[in-house]
């Protein structure tokens, strides 16, 4: 079969780390040979692609085609209205790549359905341009898209007509599932198929010989993320005056990273606290197996891939109980679940795993049940199941 995913959350020659979730799972897709690809992922459009205009400088140096692990990528540009644009964003990312989407198709490119990740505004969109060319859409909710957008109501109505009018929503948690059909979903429609993570590029190594190399002496956190407020950074490093002796290493970059200097330097604890910026995704395993946890204290999180990504290095995690993080972190092997987000909830969750550490092996062997190999059959079910019926009719 023929696909067109589309969403505005793909990895590009600016931003190769965005959402590189959503690429890993379109390449085990196609890597079972049932499918073909490829990809039209928009981006805001600005006219000057200096580095002072910040992440609109970013979105001006995207190419308009690229071409990633054989995937082609077509980046066409759509207009963004700061603070009250959100509830235009539907439309006018449809608008604009309507004429990307029938070049495609004039081109000889017949894609039997629309896979869409995130739903709004790119959902949304999805299904109006399925509309527009008769095409099916799958949107696969992922987050804040369900546990924060609807809390506007305009996008809240327009999330629900996509739901309704989707050929089928997969979510990447059983949690989404349930707030989906709280806001009037079909349960019927709802496939639940968390993300998976990729054994061969996150395994195990020389724990003794990745500390060495790093620089780690004593029991070192490791939280990794955007460092912007809802990751929690800041309960980590809170955490740490009640952790003696426990060292913290931040992998991210984002808005956030001048306020958690200065909050590391008022608790006196900047020396066990280390920025390591924006850490290439091949470049992640050797801090996951350096470390002894990584501490993820997300206010939201649909699946949070970071967490597999640990433990498939050898590395249990703490994590706050929000949306599917305790469909993750189901078992001692894993870690363990804070009971309170806070930085008190952090150091007591720490405690909690040091007294009762697992064997490296044991959370390696857990997180191996979590291969991308039954989400890509559950797709191709899906999918198979969708364009029969579009046959029958």
């Amino acid at each position: 079969m023929k696909i067109l995913t589309f969403t505005t959350l793909f990895p590009n020659q600016v931003k190769p780390n965005q959402a590189i979730f959503v690429e890993t799972r379109l390449r085990h897709l196609v890597a079972s040979g049932q499918v073909e690809a490829r990809v039209v992922a928009p981006v805001p459009w600005f006219p000057f692609t200096g580095k002072r205009f910040g992440q609109y400088g970013d979105f001006a140096r995207v190419p308009a085609v690229e071409e990633r692990f054989g995937l082609p990528v077509l980046h066409p540009r759509y207009p963004v209205i700061p603070k009250v644009g959100m509830n235009f964003s539907p439309a006018l990312l449809a608008g604009a790549a309507r004429a990307t989407v029938g070049r495609m198709l004039d081109e000889g490119y017949d894609f039997d359905l629309i896979d869409a990740h995130y739903f709004y505004p790119d959902g949304v969109a999805a299904v109006k341009l399925g509309q527009h060319f008769n095409k099916p859409v799958v949107i696969t909710a992922r987050g804040s898209d369900i546990s924060l957008i609807p809390n506007f109501a305009k996008p809240r109505r327009m999330i629900q007509w996509a739901a309704a009018n989707a050929a089928a929503v997969i979510t990447v948690c059983d949690a989404l599932k349930t707030e989906l059909v709280q806001l009037g979903a079909d349960p019927a429609s709802i496939t639940p198929l968390r993300n998976g993570v990729d054994l061969r590029r996150f395994h195990q190594g020389d724990r003794a010989a990745l500390r060495r190399a790093i620089g780690l002496d004593g029991f070192t956190l490791l939280s990794v993320g955007h460092l912007v407020e809802l990751k929690g950074h800041d309960l980590a490093i809170g955490a740490l005056p009640l952790l003696p002796g426990v060292s913290l290493l931040i992998a991210g970059s984002g808005v956030e990273l001048p306020r958690l200097q200065a909050l590391a330097r008022e608790l006196k604890v900047e020396e066990r606290v280390r920025f390591l910026g924006a850490v290439p995704q091949p470049e992640l395993p050797r801090y996951y197996g350096a470390a002894d946890a990584l501490v993820l204290a997300s206010s939201r999180e649909g699946w949070a891939n970071v967490l597999l990504e640990s433990m498939a290095c050898g590395t249990p995690v703490v994590a706050s109980r929000v949306w599917g993080t305790p469909e993750v972190v189901a078992a001692p092997a894993a870690g363990v679940l804070m009971r309170e987000r806070s930085r008190q909830g952090v150091a007591d969750a720490v405690d909690a795993l040091r007294a009762a550490y697992p064997a490296h092996g044991d959370t390696r062997r857990y997180a191996e049940q979590f291969s991308w190999d039954s989400t890509t059959a559950g797709q191709l079910t899906l999918f198979n199941a969708i364009l029969g019926r579009q046959r029958c009719r």
